[in-house]
């Protein structure tokens, strides 16, 4: 939960904004045909190779350009747009010109642009702050103003630099509302016009049609020299606005981070989202937050119970699927932050991976740890490399082979020799049968004073477990054998081993306590195999018939004629010593 939640509030407090922006950019911004009823005229190279320094003629040209445009009253277009701020007057006839020529047509939109800042607004009967303070707004110079609709030409690009919303109208200080020029334009065309959501500060997501260079654009001087017939701009919305790299009317847009954008291509895209109605409205924040927790909390759950197939699996559908969703709502109108949900399933994933990466490290030293006491080597590492389902640690039944082994008469021996001494013939002792079930791929149990316990079968399988404890008590016997002669020569003491082999189910695990627990079997199988060593004399090996009929053939085994009880068998219950293998 905790993970969850940091991830929640990381991407709440909006360090991650500018990377969501770009990929949402990416995913969401697609170029889209439309209608062929905007047209730009470019004041562009072209035109300043013609007639010279932009601002020594683009008024003188642009009534030029209205007038040619708007000759004749039954072709001419249905709006037209002056992407520029003419806010001083200058002196000359420039500027009547132009003024006659907005007149004369009708339907020209003149630019102005307001300047913001933060600060302090009065409100009632104090003061409160305001990060959106109108501090100044440019006009057209009044007699312009008088004759022309007025839309603002403000770009407010994102932190990021980026231009991605469209400041659709802000209010002057007198109340008066003020529309984009895109907004005063679209209403031109369209009356009927249906107005998207906006933000509180008048703030709207705008969905572009086309990357940079892709609206049609004619260059005022084509227009001019009679290159392009009035009749082509008959009702079509008309932009006039600079298109060359020196003017500094350009900008880095969410359809295209590689290229900037003219202002009057924004103004462009702007205009046909309005027409189009393609109108996106971004989803509340906090709800989107308040999704994002509970969409990683409960997969969170599921990565770290699942194991690594079902955390990827999940990982892949909810990270995929996010963004599938995206794009779908995107088309809906509706905008999600598209990074957050894949970025914290990521995060969580990883970190899951990383978790079970280390629980299956702690695992797998303590399995080491566990059997690497009791067991070959060589079955410890299949038991690293076996899955949780083949341990089974809690305890199983299964089928194994149990021995038994003890020195006879250790205890008077014991008392005939030092302590030193009797501690080294037992450690000699222990070493010698810890070998012989080790050689053979037994299960050391536990040892009980001089006696030792040993199974096969288990905590793994194995394919002749019931042979191998036949042939790990063989080389018991073989081995005393020496060891008793080497101990008559040191302490002339001699010593043999009483062995027992029974065959059946068992508990296998780790039994006890928490703190206290050792892996051992119990059950029927391991209290026969103890009574049937109890009763071997020195130096033999008692089997049960049922072990010597799961080794029949392979070797030699001669029952007991006067066989002893065993505590809880029956009378019958058959005895033969291990004499050899075959």
């Amino acid at each position: 939960m905790a993970a969850s939640l940091f991830l929640a509030m990381l991407a709440k407090s909006g360090i991650l904004n500018p990377v969501d922006a770009y990929i949402s950019d990416a995913l969401y911004q697609q170029p889209v045909a439309v209608d062929g009823n905007i047209v730009i005229i470019a004041m562009d190279e072209k035109a300043i190779a013609r007639y010279g320094l932009y601002q020594d003629w683009n008024r003188e040209k642009i009534a030029e350009t209205i007038s040619f445009l708007s000759k004749s009253d039954d072709c001419r277009p249905a709006a037209i747009g002056i992407d520029i701020l003419y806010s001083a007057e200058r002196a000359g006839g420039a500027d009547s010109s132009l003024v006659h020529a907005a007149e004369d047509y009708g339907n020209v939109v003149t630019a102005c642009a307001a300047a913001f800042d933060t600060g302090f607004v009065e409100k009632g009967d104090g003061f409160v702050h305001d990060s959106f303070r109108m501090i100044s707004c440019e006009e057209p110079f009044e007699e312009l103003k008088a004759v022309t609709s007025q839309g603002h030409i403000n770009a407010m690009l994102d932190t990021d630099g980026v231009l991605r919303h469209h400041l659709l109208y802000f209010a002057l200080p007198d109340g008066t509302i003020v529309p984009s020029m895109a907004l005063a334009i679209a209403l031109k065309y369209d009356e009927s016009l249906k107005m998207p959501a906006v933000s509180s500060q008048g703030f709207w997501y705008l969905s572009y049609s086309k990357e940079p260079g892709d609206f049609e654009a004619i260059s005022i001087a084509d227009v001019l020299d009679g290159s392009v017939p009035p009749e082509y701009f008959d009702g079509k919305i008309v932009l006039i606005g600079p298109m060359a790299s020196g003017l500094q009317d350009s900008y880095i847009t969410s359809i295209d981070h590689a290229s900037q954008m003219y202002g009057v291509e924004y103004q462009a895209n702007a205009i046909a989202a309005l027409l189009e109605g393609r109108f996106k409205q971004e989803v509340d924040g906090n709800q989107q937050f308040t999704a994002l927790f509970f969409i990683l909390f409960f997969s969170c759950l599921l990565f770290w119970r699942g194991n690594l197939k079902l955390s990827t699996s999940l990982w892949l559908l909810v990270s995929c699927g996010w963004i599938l969703f995206g794009k779908s709502m995107y088309e809906h109108g509706l905008i999600f932050h598209i990074l957050y949900v894949p970025l914290g399933m990521t995060v969580l994933y990883i970190g899951s991976v990383a978790a079970h990466a280390v629980q299956e490290s702690r695992k797998r030293r303590q399995i080491t740890r566990t059997f690497e006491r009791y067991v070959a080597p060589e079955i410890v590492k299949k038991l690293l490399g076996s899955d949780a389902d083949a341990l089974k640690l809690g305890g199983k039944s299964c089928k194994i082979a149990v021995l038994f082994v003890d020195i006879r008469g250790f205890t008077a021996m014991s008392e005939k020799l030092q302590a030193e001494t009797v501690v080294e013939i037992l450690n000699q002792y222990l070493t010698l049968i810890s070998d012989c079930i080790l050689n053979h791929g037994g299960t050391l149990d536990k040892y009980v004073g001089d006696a030792a316990m040993a199974f096969w079968g288990a905590p793994l399988p194995q394919e002749d477990y019931v042979m191998n404890a036949a042939r790990a008590a063989m080389d018991m016997v073989s081995g005393a054998r020496k060891l008793s002669e080497r101990l008559e020569q040191q302490y002339r003491q001699s010593l043999a081993f009483g062995i027992g082999i029974h065959v059946g189910k068992a508990v296998v695990g780790n039994i006890g306590s928490p703190k206290r627990m050792d892996y051992t079997a119990i059950g029927d199988t391991v209290n026969t195999a103890a009574r049937l060593e109890a009763n071997a004399p020195g130096g033999t090996i008692y089997i049960s018939r049922k072990t010597a009929d799961a080794l029949k053939g392979r070797i030699m085994a001669t029952p007991l004629a006067n066989p002893p009880e065993l505590k809880g068998k029956s009378k019958g219950f058959e005895v033969l010593t291990l004499d050899r293998i075959l």
